[in-house]
């Protein structure tokens, strides 16, 4: 407030006047949110700093002016500063002695100002002048913010009363309004009362002293009595109607978080429902995978006794050409030659078998990179069906209304998608299976590769058996010539033979070194098969604990389901109760309605009875008039009286 008073003395400095030490005073006195300036003469200046100050005072609340005696300059430039002040809700001019341009100002000050509530304008004389007075009754009619106005001692008329009267119908806000000890009289009171119907805001209207027949006043009750129930009737039901609407609300957000609750629930399915997808797949992949590990261990094993039938053989052989060897020492050389032809073989086959070895491996660990490859695409591809699938969940959180069609859009999308990625998944895996067919034919062929080099193994020793023999019968002649030559041939073919014996322990060895290499390769296929069954019980252990949970949720949306049923019963029985209290509202305002019309038909019957009275009382003063007038001009003294 302080700055307030800084502003007013500026304000004086600027116009060239001195500040009213009493107004500083008061100014310097000022309680929170009041201005009361009563009984303070106040001069044009200080109403024109008043003015430019109250134009953009936001502090002040209420602003006391009674009989401060305000000049009709001064207090239209007070008017012009209130006229944009929004903070002004009560503002007193009593006993100021305001006229017709007082009148005029005020009417344009109600036009513009939104934030006064309550004026007061006792003991002024604003209906003197009918033509400012009907001006400041036009701007009451355009306000919309004024609830209390008390005119009390300002000499309004009946026309004054009628100006006021047509002001109130066109104003929606006014609730007290306070005429008495003015000049209103019996055309005053009709007016206002003939305009009360119109006028459902206002419930408080006093027209003592304002010499208004009794009736008048009690119509004017009556309405008021009726305006107030009203008000009463429309304040209760605006309440059980706000009442309503919040409880109607928070059922309202109580079913949207339901609802949302429902569809995070329906998200939480829907991933589960994908988990399940993927672990379906994940069980198809291992389920391919073991098959295929299933198949690569027949095939070693195949490989493995096929080995085993070899070396047998191989053990058998070398028995035979240790017995030739010792039976038949003149045939050493054939038998040396052709068991170092076999071992060449032998070994052939060996380095054959373990190429074939490595080969299998090679493919073993290509069906392998093919199978890591296939489940990632899996999991590249789940992973994009999951995006898609977020995509699709915003886009149905954003269009709620469409929300069943998109659905049912995705689900088919959805279910399409599985089925191509189903068929490529089969037709990956006719591929595979078609590629471990050729690999069975393969190694078909090369087993009847093998069984047909046997063959001709066997019919060439046969040949070089016979064709030995032959040469047997043909050299028997020359055998004795070379004993000699064949005792000292003996000693290099027993070292010979010492080498053929270490070159028989080395390929052992090699055999030795395939069959722990077989074994490793088992103990890895044992710890193959142990993951996959460990990963088969977590498998089954997740598939319990989704099940579980699942059944958790849908417990929890039927009862969600069930709370929601019971909310949409209280809504139903909430609408219910709005439409019952709606209908006796209704009722209600019919009967107030049929009363209006039985008071309007009885203040008519009233009105018809006195202006017949007043019919009647004017034939009698006419003819009263005419009695006297015929017995003054019956009397002397006529000459002696005063023309007309």
């Amino acid at each position: 407030m302080e700055e307030f008073r800084r502003s007013y003395n500026r304000l004086c400095e600027e116009s060239g006047a001195e500040p009213q030490e009493a107004v500083l005073q008061q100014l310097h006195q000022l309680p929170k949110g009041g201005l009361d300036l009563t009984t303070q003469s106040l001069t044009v200046e200080t109403c024109r700093a008043l003015g430019k100050l109250l134009h953009k005072e936001t502090l002040l609340k209420e602003l006391v002016l009674s009989d401060c005696m305000l000049s009709e300059e001064g207090s239209t430039l007070l008017f012009q500063g209130l006229c944009a002040n929004t903070s002004v809700q009560h503002l007193d001019l009593k006993g100021n002695n305001l006229r017709a341009t007082g009148a005029e100002a005020l009417g344009k000050l109600l036009r513009q100002n939104k934030s006064i509530q309550s004026l007061t304008l006792e003991w002024n004389n604003l209906g003197t002048w009918e033509d400012a007075f009907a001006t400041f009754c036009g701007g009451l009619a355009a306000n919309s913010a004024l609830r209390q106005l008390d005119l009390r001692n300002n000499q309004i008329s009946h026309k004054g009363a009628e100006e006021l009267a047509l002001a109130l119908k066109g104003n929606t806000t006014l609730q007290q309004l306070d005429l008495r000890w003015n000049n209103i009289g019996l055309l005053g009171g009709r007016a206002l009362v003939n305009c009360l119907p119109s006028n459902r805001t206002l419930w408080k209207l006093d027209l003592a002293g304002n010499n208004v027949p009794g009736d008048i006043l009690r119509a004017v009750e009556q309405a008021m009595d009726h305006n107030q129930d009203r008000l009463t009737a429309f304040r209760e039901n605006q309440a059980r109607t706000k009442i309503l609407s919040k409880e109607v609300q928070h059922l309202q957000e109580e079913k949207s978080k339901q609802f949302l609750d429902l569809m995070e629930t329906i998200d939480k399915q829907r991933e589960e429902m994908a988990r399940d997808s993927r672990l379906q797949m994940t069980e198809a992949a291992l389920a391919l995978s073991e098959q295929k590990v299933r198949d690569l261990g027949e095939l070693l094993v195949a490989g493995d006794q096929e080995r085993q039938s070899l070396s047998q053989r191989h053990e058998k052989e070398r028995k035979l050409e240790r017995q030739e060897a010792a039976n038949r020492e003149s045939k050493l050389l054939r038998d040396l030659s052709a068991a170092n032809e076999k071992n060449l073989l032998l070994r052939s086959q060996v380095d054959e078998l373990e190429r074939k070895a490595r080969s299998q491996q090679e493919q073993l660990f290509l069906t392998k990179q093919e199978l890591t490859n296939t489940s990632a695409e899996l999991k590249i591809r789940a992973i994009q069906a999951e995006e898609r699938l977020d995509v699709e969940k915003r886009r149905a959180k954003q269009n709620m209304e469409d929300l069943e069609k998109l659905h049912s859009k995705e689900v088919d999308h959805m279910t399409r998608h599985l089925e191509e990625s189903e068929r490529a998944m089969q037709e990956r895996v006719q591929r595979l299976e078609a590629l471990r067919l050729s690999l069975e034919e393969e190694l078909s062929r090369m087993k009847a590769a093998v069984l047909s080099e046997r063959g001709q193994a066997e019919e060439e020793l046969i040949k070089a058996r016979n064709q030995a023999r032959l040469e047997e019968q043909h050299r028997l002649a020359h055998l004795e010539e070379k004993i000699r030559l064949l005792a000292q041939a003996r000693d290099e073919a027993q070292g010979t033979c010492v080498q053929q014996k270490q070159m028989v322990a080395e390929s052992q060895a090699r055999v030795s070194q395939l069959n722990l290499q077989m074994e490793g390769q088992q103990r890895r296929l044992e710890e193959l098969q142990q993951e996959l069954i460990n990963k088969d019980q977590e498998k089954v252990a997740e598939v319990a604990r989704v099940r579980v949970e699942l059944q958790e949720q849908m417990g929890r949306m039927q009862a969600d389901l069930v709370a929601q049923e019971a909310l949409r019963e209280k809504v139903a029985a909430l609408e219910r109760q709005m439409k019952v209290i709606g209908s006796e509202h209704r009722e209600a305002l019919l009967d107030r309605e049929s009363e209006n019309a039985s008071l309007r038909e009885k203040l008519r019957l009233k009105e018809a009875e006195i202006s017949r009275i007043r019919d009647e009382e004017a034939q009698r003063a006419s003819f009263l008039q005419n009695a006297v007038l015929a017995y003054v001009q019956g009397s002397p003294l006529r000459a002696l009286s005063p023309p007309k």
